[in-house]
């Protein structure tokens, strides 16, 4: 990730990654997608987001990880089942080595899609 960049769209951002990363990355953004139909595809932060009435989910790639940026309370309302990632406050890191918890990644955005919603 280039913090000097400003993307257009996620697409933009995607495309300068290799191959592998951008695969993972657009299955992340797939099930992201599928979990919260109603949000639209931002960019913030010079990240991919999905906003609905506010911020759902961002996330990242990094070196040697995807960042899945949930918020405190997605991070909070799922840590017994994140126990073999690394997790701070408000982010998940995905080793780029094993394979995305998609399920996992689906409950997160369709809890942040309903706190949202009750939120606003």
């Amino acid at each position: 990730m280039d913090p000097k960049k400003q993307y257009r769209d996620i697409d933009e951002y995607i495309s300068t990654f290799p191959p592998e990363v951008r695969r993972i990355l657009q299955q992340l953004r797939e099930a992201i997608k599928e979990s919260a139909p109603e949000a639209k595809e931002v960019i913030s932060y010079q990240m991919p987001a999905f906003r609905q009435k506010g911020i759902l989910v961002w996330f990242a790639a990094f070196r040697d990880h995807i960042g899945f940026f949930p918020k405190a309370s997605g991070i909070e309302a799922f840590r017994d089942q994140l126990g073999s990632y690394e997790i701070s406050k408000g982010t998940i890191r995905f080793p780029l080595n094993e394979p995305i918890p998609i399920g996992l990644v689906k409950e997160i955005v369709k809890f942040r899609a309903k706190e949202d919603a009750a939120n606003r």
